[in-house]
Formats: C-alpha cells, sequence, structure tokens
C-alpha cells in the first residue's frame, strides 16, 4: 500500500540533537531535545502516591508546556495541522466485560477493568476475550460516521494495556483472530475504508504496559513484574535497581513482543501515525531504542508524544496534554488534546456522564483557538456498533460542521487575546467567531488592531451579512444578528485585506460575565529559580482541574492584566480547588481582599469539590490593570489551585454613581 501522507524527511538519521530554549516570560531556562522527526518538551516530575499515580498509568496528567517545535522537523505535521480533528477509538475485549466482572465494578476507565479488578489471565481470556464476537462491526459504517462528524483522521488501539492484539498477528497468537469466535481482523477493514474516504489512519499500541504477558511490566497481580500498584523491584527506578529484571524484560517482551509487533504494524498497515502511552513502565534505554525501531520501520508515521520521556523532556512529533482535558493554554508548539465522550475511553454502560454535542464543539473550539488539535475518543460496545449517545453526539457535532468547517479545518490560534463571549480560531486574512452565548446586544471583539473588510454569519441558509465598525484603536464591534439565525456556538467570519493583527490585553465586558482561567495568568516563581525548583505551575485541564498547582512558597503569585473601556463596578470572585489551606490576597491598585482558605478532606484534594469563594466589588475605571493574586500563609505543603477569576458587572450601579466614586 502507497501512504497517502507526505513523509516528515528522511529518518535514517537517529541522533539526538540538542537545542537551548532561551528564558522564557516565567524565567525558566529550558532544555529541548531533538531526535530527527521528533520534538521535546522540558517537564518536571513529583513523587506520587495512591489515585494520583493510577492517573499517571493512563498517560500525560500535566500539561507541557515547554517546546518550541523546530520546524525543520515539522513538514510532515502539515495534514494533521489540516485536520484539526480525528476521531480515537478504544476498544478490545474489555468492551465484553462493560467494566464489570463477576458482580464486581471496574473504575472509571473500563479499559482498565482487568487491572483495577485484578482479573487472573485464565479468567480474563475466559470472560472476556473467549466471549469476544462484535458481529455487528462494519468499518464502512463506523467511518462514514466520523467522517460526517468533520474528524479527519482516526487512531484506533491496536493494543491497550491488556496486551491483546486487535489484528492477526503472527508475533504473538493472544489476538482477535487466534482467540476469539468473531476470528476477523478489524484492522483490515478499518485501513481500507480510511483509505476509500481519503482519511489517514494511526494506531495506538502500548509498548511499555502489557497485563497479559508475564514478562513485561504492569501485571503485579498474578506475576512477579514492575510497573504496577505494588511497585515492586523499587517502583519507578526498577530498572535501574534491578539490571537481571531489565535484561529479562528486553529480552523476553520488548525484543520478542513490543518491537516486532510494531513493525509488524507498520508493515501490514502503513499506519499515518502512531500512538503511545505510559513511558514511565520501561527505562529511558528501552523507550528509545524502541523509537528508532518505530523511526526506521515507519518513517512516514508521525509519533505523539508518550513514547520517549526522559528526565529531560518527551518525545514525539507533537505533545499531549493531559486525558480528559476540556480548558487549555495557548502554546507555541503542535499539541493535541484527547477528550471522551463520558468519562471513560473503553465502553463503560455504567457511565451516564455523557457530554452534549454542543459542549464537545466549544471544546473544539476552544482547542484549536489556542493551536492544537482535537483527537475525541469513543468506545465501540462488544457488539462492534457505536453506542447510540455516541451516535448523536457525533452527528449533532456533524450537523454543526456541515456549516462551520471551514472555522475548524486548516484554522491556527488566535492572535487576539481571550474574550468573554467564546474563542477565535484564525486562517491567513480570516478570523472566525466562535460566539458559545450571544446575549442581545452588538458583540464587542477585543484586541483587534486590524479593520476588517466584512463580517457574515455563517448559518445553514448562507452566509448572513453583519455590520461592523471600530469603536476604539483596539476594538470593533459587530451587529447583533436576527435571534432566529443564532446557535448555541454561531460563527462569523472576520475578513481582512491583510493577515490581522491583535493585542495581548483582554477587554473586560463592562455589561456580561468575564471569566478569566488561571491558565492565561502569568506566573510569578519567587526567590527560587524555575519550575525544576518550586514546582509552580499548570496542572493538565481537566474539568475542575484547569488549575495552577504547587502553590507551597509565599513568594509565588500569579497575575492578569486585563483592560477595561469604559469605569466599572466589577463583583469579584475566586473558583479553586482546595488542598491543605492557609490566607490569600487579591488586589488590583489600592485594592485588596484577604481570604482564609479550609484545609482539604480527603487523599486526592486536587479534585476536591471546587470552592468559589465572593471577593466583593471592585471599581475598574478606564484603563489597564493588574490583578494579583498572592500568597499570606500556607499550611503544610500547599495553599490553593485557582482555577479562574469571575468578573461580572455589579447589576446595583449605574453609570451616574460611578463617575461620583471617581
Amino acid at each position: 500500500m502507497t501512504n497517502k501522507n507526505p513523509s516528515m524527511m528522511d529518518k535514517s538519521d537517529l541522533s539526538v540533537r540538542l537545542s537551548i530554549i532561551k528564558s522564557t516570560t516565567l524565567g525558566l531556562l529550558l532544555s529541548s531535545l531533538f531526535i530527527t522527526g521528533s520534538a521535546f518538551a522540558s517537564k518536571t516530575e513529583a513523587p506520587m502516591t495512591g489515585n494520583e499515580l493510577e492517573a499517571k498509568d493512563v498517560g500525560d496528567t500535566e500539561m507541557n508546556e515547554e517546546l518550541e517545535t523546530n520546524a525543520e522537523f515539522a513538514s510532515g505535521l502539515n495534514w494533521w495541522r489540516e485536520a484539526r480533528f480525528g476521531c480515537f477509538v478504544h476498544w478490545g475485549p474489555y468492551a465484553q466485560l462493560g467494566n464489570t466482572w463477576r458482580g464486581r465494578k471496574g473504575g472509571g476507565y473500563a479499559e482498565h477493568v482487568q487491572r483495577v479488578l485484578e482479573i487472573p489471565m485464565a479468567d480474563y481470556k475466559a470472560d472476556a476475550v473467549d466471549l469476544f464476537n462484535p458481529t455487528k462491526f462494519d468499518a464502512d459504517e463506523w467511518i462514514d460516521l466520523i467522517k460526517k462528524a468533520g474528524m479527519r483522521y482516526f487512531v484506533i488501539t491496536a493494543k491497550h494495556h491488556d496486551g491483546f492484539a486487535m489484528y492477526d498477528s503472527k508475533v504473538s497468537d493472544y489476538n482477535i483472530v487466534q482467540q476469539t469466535p468473531w476470528k476477523k481482523d478489524p484492522m483490515k477493514d478499518l485501513k481500507i475504508a480510511c483509505d476509500r474516504e481519503d482519511i489517514p489512519m494511526g494506531f495506538y499500541y502500548s509498548h511499555a504496559f502489557d497485563w497479559g504477558d508475564e514478562f513485561a511490566p504492569g501485571n503485579d497481580w498474578e506475576w512477579e513484574n514492575p510497573g504496577g500498584k505494588k511497585s515492586l523491584f523499587g517502583g519507578r527506578d526498577w530498572a535501574k535497581n534491578n539490571p537481571e529484571k531489565l535484561k529479562s524484560v528486553q529480552e523476553n517482551y520488548v525484543n520478542r513482543k513490543s518491537i516486532p509487533q510494531l513493525q509488524e504494524l507498520a508493515a501490514n498497515y502503513d499506519p499515518a501515525l502512531l500512538w503511545f502511552d505510559t513511558p514511565s513502565k520501561l527505562p529511558e534505554s528501552e523507550n528509545k531504542r524502541i523509537l528508532e525501531a518505530v523511526r526506521k520501520a515507519a518513517p512516514q508515521a508521525l509519533i505523539n508524544g508518550r513514547l520517549y520521556r526522559t528526565s529531560e523532556g518527551n518525545g514525539g512529533d507533537y505533545l499531549n496534554t493531559g486525558d480528559r482535558a476540556v480548558e487549555f493554554r495557548k502554546l507555541d508548539y503542535d499539541w493535541e488534546a484527547i477528550p471522551t465522550t463520558n468519562e471513560s475511553y473503553g465502553w463503560n454502560p455504567l457511565d451516564n456522564d455523557y457530554k452534549t454535542a454542543g459542549f464537545l464543539i466549544r471544546v473544539l473550539a476552544k482547542a484549536v483557538s489556542r493551536g492544537g488539535n482535537l483527537l475525541l475518543n469513543i468506545g465501540p460496545t462488544k457488539d462492534g456498533d457505536i453506542d447510540p449517545r455516541d451516535v448523536e453526539i457525533l452527528e449533532g457535532i456533524g450537523e454543526w460542521m456541515a456549516i462551520n468547517s471551514e472555522s475548524i479545518h486548516g484554522c491556527n490560534a488566535s492572535p487576539l487575546p481571550p474574550q468573554s463571549w467564546g474563542a477565535i480560531t484564525s486562517k491567513d486574512k480570516v478570523l472566525y467567531l466562535h460566539v458559545f452565548d450571544w446575549s442581545n446586544q452588538p458583540l464587542t471583539v477585543g484586541g483587534l488592531l486590524t479593520d476588517p473588510l466584512k463580517a457574515t454569519l455563517l448559518t445553514a441558509k448562507g452566509d448572513v451579512p453583519l455590520t461592523v465598525q471600530r469603536t476604539t484603536s483596539q476594538d470593533v464591534e459587530i451587529s447583533q444578528p436576527n435571534p432566529s439565525v443564532k446557535s448555541s456556538n454561531c460563527v462569523v467570519r472576520l475578513e481582512f485585506s491583510e493577515v490581522p493583527e491583535g493585542e495581548t490585553i483582554p477587554l473586560l465586558d463592562h455589561l456580561g460575565d468575564n471569566r478569566i482561567l488561571a491558565f492565561d495568568a502569568t506566573l510569578h516563581l519567587g526567590e527560587k529559580t524555575g519550575m525544576r525548583a518550586t514546582g509552580f505551575g499548570y496542572r493538565d485541564g481537566k474539568r475542575d482541574n484547569y488549575a495552577v498547582y504547587r502553590w507551597k512558597k509565599t513568594g509565588q503569585w500569579m497575575s492578569w492584566e486585563v483592560r477595561v473601556n469604559e469605569a466599572t463596578r466589577f463583583d469579584i470572585a475566586l473558583r479553586y480547588g482546595i488542598c491543605k489551606g492557609g490566607e490569600y490576597e487579591l488586589r488590583c491598585g489600592d485594592w485588596n481582599v484577604v481570604r482564609t482558605a479550609p484545609s482539604c478532606e480527603g487523599s486526592i484534594p486536587w479534585i476536591a469539590t471546587p470552592q468559589i469563594d465572593e471577593l466583593g466589588s471592585l471599581l475598574l475605571p478606564a484603563g489597564v490593570h493588574q490583578i494579583e493574586l498572592r500568597a499570606i500563609s500556607i499550611n503544610e505543603d500547599e495553599l490553593i489551585r485557582p482555577l479562574e477569576l469571575w468578573v461580572n458587572p455589579s447589576a446595583s450601579e449605574s453609570k451616574k454613581e460611578l463617575k461620583k466614586e471617581q
């Protein structure tokens, strides 16, 4: 077969290149490694215990914010950047169990049921593998559904952590053709369907975690293996402390199964992308060997950032946010988010926490507006069809994409600051305004320095012209359309005669609510030198976890710059996840408020129910202001984990009263 996707470059040279990124606005000296065709992001790890360690097992749970993409190695990303929206599929014999085994319920991720319930291999084979008979599977139906949803690439689990190959593997007979009554290779059919529809197809492959192999990391409930919950052989340092165990893993797992199966996938299915996970289960040396083997076997394939993670950074052609992220930071490199339609990746009939199509459309717009891709996951059922709830979501997204896809495909990050009403994507001389909530007033676009030529609202019945006028040197106003043509995520196309430019300071809406994310704050690290010393940084973007964390020093603080066009009194509230508590101060000019944060109860404080502190009202005159959040005292090891500021106009104030106060 011939791959339709451009090759990144000749990857025969696998030497490691070192590049130093100079100090950023955070005052950090960051290093970045480049393997030919790969990029690395600097990252700091902290010791973890309990549930946090388990969260780490399924991938990165911290955002990687420190990579500067090397353009020489990025040409192969063109199709991926153009796509912006893809489909992720977690499917395997774990779907047969539906996150339940012999009356016991598994954890949040249904694909982890074998590990969570410590199911012995013989029982997993008997109750899941031997009964897995997905006769309703139809590759053409799958790909037709995702194409209509506007998804432009497709990634599916060829082997997840259970070690079971979902294709006809000659390396291991633990595969769908030889072990199930179905005896078919769905990857072959999906590849044909993807090629027919010109959709690049990729594979998720669990290279380091394999619960079905007695020589691989992960399964410590049945075999004495490292990489599991028991932290055998010294936990994460198992390879360094146990050379004989490392040699056994090298010879009996990596050389015998992991690398050969990846070579097999490359040779037989010509993947456009290879998606890896949990690199911490193997030492750096083995991850690097696997990377080199993959580059040689599949030079055309893109590689995500969860294959080779060293103490210096992460490897891959682009990086990933943590699992299930819904809020994002604007970053200067290629990245991908992997939300899922409910809260599990594998099919979980016990999980009814499904998002709406409208919610996920907003997540998609936010990701693209900040320069990333969205790989939205669904989990097919044990019968091989797509859960009706997922079908409804994808069809809803497809209806919106049929009208608005030009605002997603081929688009890039916004050159403007965050907007109170939604998000902005860009493409050459066009801005696309994604209006999440258009109230009954004209739309103000803040921080736009270039004059638009025209504005049109995208609708199912065609473009609707809107009036656009400049109101200040930094802002324009767009007329209110007829309410009957507005949707929950309206898109306005704003056209220019040149590439539009913007400023960096967001404009506060003096008539509507403003939500200021911690992700958009500037972090001040205090006396320590760099994030490696302090850990003060950003969390992964999950629901209720788009926070700043590891706030352990009173010298650390965060700030936001905001702009106001006319004097306005705002009611201020801080939303945060609590940890060990202490005192904090919010200040702006001469105004300040001190509050005590309560101590958090429970073993996982970062997902405790977020608190909302109402901090009073603040009069902001017209102009630019800096809002600061500072620590006064910190109990034990962490203060709070700020999520966002709510800055909303005080309903009781009139302009006449405001003028008196000034």
